[in-house]
């Protein structure tokens, strides 16, 4: 199944929607019985979430009736709802506001995000900023660019290849276990920079639009990083699990490191992993 031009230029549509109804009215505005904890105090669910996934949902079943689709907040409730994931011939992956606890907090790092599964590849990837009112998109083959707000195109690159010790990246340690969690945490430092924004849509569009190196995440929810991992690597980005293997949309496990080409991808992985 292809999925051109125009197909994109409507789930634009949908997800700046979603953002411009039912979650900037909602951002800094949300009462107490508005957020709520799923497996931790880090871990929350709003009314913002709920209703943009609804809404989002919706206008793909209009247009898609037979995709299957397969939303972060659905699946916390029923997990069912994952499977089948890497053979649907059309599948839509949704996290309606990635960043909650940013969101929930005020702060203006959140996202939403929206993959293209087809057949098992991700074929299409959109990011959208409700704050800065843009979208990052990337599709198989087309390249990486940004919608900004007035309707223009930018193309976007990831950054060029440079030393470890001159590298800016993320490394989210918290979802290793020890000792690894440690030696991630003590290695990280031998980089220039780090950065952590709790907000895997803004860690992406960091590295596709060629500002930051590299991410580590061990944590693998298909709505997390699908669409980011296709648009770093439309950006001319490398992408593999931690031992090397290619990422898949059925992967839940595994680990992953993107960075900007091959050779870093190798540098990063044996410097930060250095002593083990």
């Amino acid at each position: 199944m292809r999925f051109d031009d125009s197909s994109i230029e409507a789930l634009e549509t949908i997800v700046a929607d979603a953002a411009k109804t039912e979650i900037m009215p909602r951002f800094r505005r949300l009462s107490r019985d508005d957020v709520r904890r799923k497996t931790s105090a880090a871990d929350l669910v709003t009314e913002a979430d709920i209703r943009a996934e609804r809404l989002i949902a919706a206008r793909l079943r209009e247009r898609w009736p037979d995709a299957l689709i397969v939303g972060e907040e659905a699946c916390s409730e029923d997990p069912a709802r994952l499977a089948g994931l890497g053979e649907a011939d059309l599948a839509f992956v949704v996290d309606p506001v990635d960043g909650t606890f940013n969101f929930a907090s005020g702060v203006p790092l959140f996202g939403v995000i929206l993959a293209v599964v087809v057949a098992g590849e991700t074929v299409a990837g959109l990011i959208h900023d409700p704050v800065g009112g843009d979208t990052i998109i990337g599709a198989t083959g087309a390249g990486s660019h940004i919608r900004c707000g007035d309707g223009t195109r930018e193309k976007v690159r990831v950054a060029d290849p440079v030393p470890f010790s001159q590298m800016t990246g993320s490394v989210s340690w918290q979802y290793f276990s020890e000792p690894e969690r440690s030696l991630l945490a003590r290695n990280q430092t031998k980089t220039l920079a780090s950065f952590g924004y709790r907000c895997s849509a803004h860690e992406y569009r960091l590295l596709a639009s060629g500002h930051a190196h590299f991410v580590v995440y061990n944590k693998l929810m298909p709505w997390d990083h699908l669409a980011g991992i296709l648009i770093h690597r439309e950006a001319g980005g490398h992408s593999a699990r931690l031992d090397g293997s290619r990422y898949l949309p059925s992967h839940l496990d595994g680990g992953l490191l993107a960075a900007p080409d091959r050779a870093s991808w190798d540098e990063i992985r044996r410097e930060l992993w250095a002593g083990a």
